[in-house]
């Protein structure tokens, strides 16, 4: 047994350190990025902020407001290929979306998610992107599995997670994956930090994650934990190539989720809810590490989204970043009274 010492933050501890800029507008921030990657020979170039393939954010109606500002929409595993081959003729951008699957096809050949994944794939070559997604991404069948869908889909961009530590987010990478999801536990909706007592606090886990992804050529996705747009922008200064997003999207009229009352659920796709939505896993497992909680019902998600690109934009223009790409360059943090208050009531009680 070994304890970490070293301190970890999440967003509430941090703030962005306003600096002197050049910048005399926020039009004048270029939001979008030219990505280039480490496995794949694709060139990607949008805003680099995806909608989560959970239930009620990775929808078809999700992406289509999301691809009108250039950002990008991890569409659900459970979606068939009959929804998929409907969904084309409705103006949707098949570049602007990523196909998604687990890694029980490693186990099971007839894994929907994976048979979806491949069926999706050879009706819509022009989908650039593949999500593998599993809550633990440190089991060896996950390393397998990336170099398996590499091997098969070798001009595909790769993103793969969820992990929290540098060392793992290195051995995806150099394995076959262009960009790794950072982010155990810091949803709004997942209950495995309380379930597991497993995690590391968001901010840390990306700043250290993105040094070693850039060291090896790779790149890394935040995945959880942003509540405000100021938090997006923190992920960006803390080296996050790509920030994903969901309970931030929940609850609008894009989610495609029945308003009841004047609300909508939103739940963890480890959830109870999840498993009545979705059925339960084959091996009888029960692991309950999500919650389903009731939002209000918010309208148009067009709203939502213009904050985020206004409150990043700003923080931009406090910071002297005249490109999404320099905010990690242009970053300087200072940590808040948070931190100072737990060390001190940890060590006066």
């Amino acid at each position: 047994m070994r304890i970490n010492t070293d301190p970890k933050l999440n967003f509430e501890d941090v703030l962005l350190q306003p600096k002197r800029s050049t910048l005399s507008s926020r039009k004048d921030v270029e939001m979008t990025r030219k990505f280039s990657f480490r496995n794949s020979p694709k060139v990607m170039d949008f805003l680099p902020i995806f909608a989560s393939n959970m239930d009620g954010v990775g929808t078809f109606s999700m992406a289509r407001a999301m691809q009108d500002h250039k950002m990008m929409t991890v569409i659900t595993k459970s979606t068939t290929p009959e929804q998929w081959k409907a969904a084309a003729g409705t103006g949707l951008r098949m570049q602007s979306v990523s196909v998604c699957t687990g890694t029980n096809v490693m186990f099971d050949p007839d894994a929907p998610d994976w048979n979806t994944m491949t069926k999706v794939l050879e009706m819509f070559p022009d989908i650039k992107m593949i999500t593998v997604d599993v809550a633990n991404a440190y089991h060896q069948n996950m390393v397998d599995f990336i170099k398996k869908v590499r091997e098969q889909y070798p001009d595909k961009v790769i993103v793969a997670g969820n992990v929290v530590t540098p060392e793992m987010t290195e051995e995806l990478i150099i394995n076959g994956a262009d960009v790794v999801k950072v982010g155990i536990g810091p949803g709004s909706v997942c209950t495995t930090r309380t379930m597991t007592g497993v995690g590391v606090p968001q901010f840390s886990a990306i700043v250290e994650c993105s040094d070693a992804a850039n060291g090896v050529g790779g790149h890394i996705m935040a995945d959880g934990g942003c509540v405000y747009p100021g938090d997006i922008a923190k992920a960006f200064g803390g080296g996050a190539h790509m920030v994903m997003i969901g309970g931030m999207l929940a609850g609008h009229d894009e989610s495609e989720q029945p308003v009841v009352d004047g609300n909508v659920e939103f739940y963890g796709m480890s959830s109870d809810k999840a498993r009545e939505v979705h059925g339960k896993r084959k091996d009888g497992y029960r692991g309950n590490e999500g919650r389903l909680i009731s939002l209000p019902h918010r309208g148009p998600v067009i709203n939502t989204l213009e904050d985020i690109i206004g409150g990043v934009r700003s923080a931009c223009t406090y910071i002297g970043a005249r490109r999404l790409k320099d905010m990690a360059k242009c970053a300087s943090f200072v940590t808040t009274h948070n931190v100072i208050n737990r060390v001190y009531e940890r060590y006066t009680k």
